[in-house]
């Protein structure tokens, strides 16, 4: 099968026709403050500048993660030939355990046809990837099977660099180890692989809402392309990208196994007009059943947080998350 390059073809209808028929002449944005975040370095953990960053950011980047460089931009080179494949060949070749999505509704009040469907959903496509699984899948597309080759590797790196950081955070805030060890499964690990695409509609919708990520840990690999934010200090920052780097988030079960002492950062990804923006970002999760225990919040397990999020979604339109579980709230 002939691999396009980025066109029309490749985009969801929906992106597809906006782009198509709203062409209007585009000026470039202008250019956005970023924010300097604290940087922490994977061969040389030091305690406390990971205690400043988890428990005042939310967030770090990461350096001299290991990772090689040959590998991070194989697997960029791939993704972006993945998603220029027509719309329709990549809902018909990305089946189980991969999964093809794309416009992730955001539950906002619509607006007329096209516009306020686009106005509905993030303005994103994406690839889910279940690490565990991924040996399962095989694909006759080569394009596809050199995908999976270096997904595979590429979570192995990421495995350990989750569990080398939730180590030392166990470490930094004097959790018992033994105890602790449920907290995180590698076996939980997955991948999503998303490309937003460029487009007229840039200052109308957005390429993810704003939101918190459930996980333990959340690890981002941006490309060169802005559009990553976070809220700090009561205003959205842009955060930039950085070569070889990677961004690591604080995730909802993270902030409960802490104590509140570390947050969850809360963050959204904004759209280019001119560029499309390609990122992957691997969640961690606690092992299935692990109990959550914390003088802040009721005991639960990773299964009852996602049971009352999903709730939440479809009865109220938006993610309440760990305050459903806060001591003396409302279940």
């Amino acid at each position: 099968m002939p691999h396009q390059k980025n066109n029309l073809e490749s985009y969801p209808p929906v992106f597809r026709q906006l782009n198509d028929t709203a062409a209007a002449e585009v000026k470039k944005n202008a250019m956005e403050e970023t924010v300097p975040i604290p940087v922490v370095d994977l061969q040389n953990l030091g305690l406390e500048k990971l205690r400043e960053a988890s428990k005042d950011w939310g967030l770090f980047r990461l350096v001299n993660h290991g990772i090689p460089e040959t590998l991070l931009s194989k697997l960029e080179e791939q993704a972006k030939k993945m998603f220029s494949l027509p719309f329709e060949s990549k809902q018909a070749l990305l089946s189980s355990p991969m999964s093809y999505f794309w416009g992730t509704p955001v539950l906002t009040p619509t607006g007329d046809a096209l516009k306020g469907a686009a106005l509905n959903i993030n303005w994103l496509e994406g690839v889910n990837v279940p690490l565990s699984q991924l040996p399962q899948f095989q694909s006759q597309d080569p394009v596809l099977d050199c995908f999976r080759v270096l997904l595979e590797e590429y979570g192995r790196h990421l495995g350990r660099i989750a569990t080398t950081l939730f180590e030392a955070m166990v470490k930094d805030l004097n959790l018992d180890p033994k105890q602790s060890e449920s907290n995180i499964d590698e076996s939980t690990g997955f991948i999503r692989v998303y490309r937003y695409p460029a487009g007229v509609m840039a200052e109308e919708a957005w390429g993810m809402i704003a939101h918190t990520d459930s996980s333990v840990l959340s690890i981002v690999n941006q490309d060169k392309v802005a559009g990553l934010e976070i809220f700090k200090d009561n205003k959205w920052q842009l955060v930039n990208p950085v070569p070889n780097t990677l961004i690591v988030h604080i995730g909802d079960m993270m902030q409960a196994i802490s104590d509140d002492e570390y947050i969850s950062v809360k963050h959204r990804v904004r759209v280019n007009k001119q560029e499309e923006r390609f990122s992957i970002c691997y969640f961690v999760f606690p092992a299935e059943g692990s109990v959550i225990r914390s003088s802040k919040y009721r005991p639960f397990t990773y299964a009852d947080f996602q049971e009352h999020v999903q709730k939440d979604l479809k009865t109220i339109g938006y993610k309440v998350g760990l305050d459903r579980f806060k001591v003396n709230a409302d279940g």
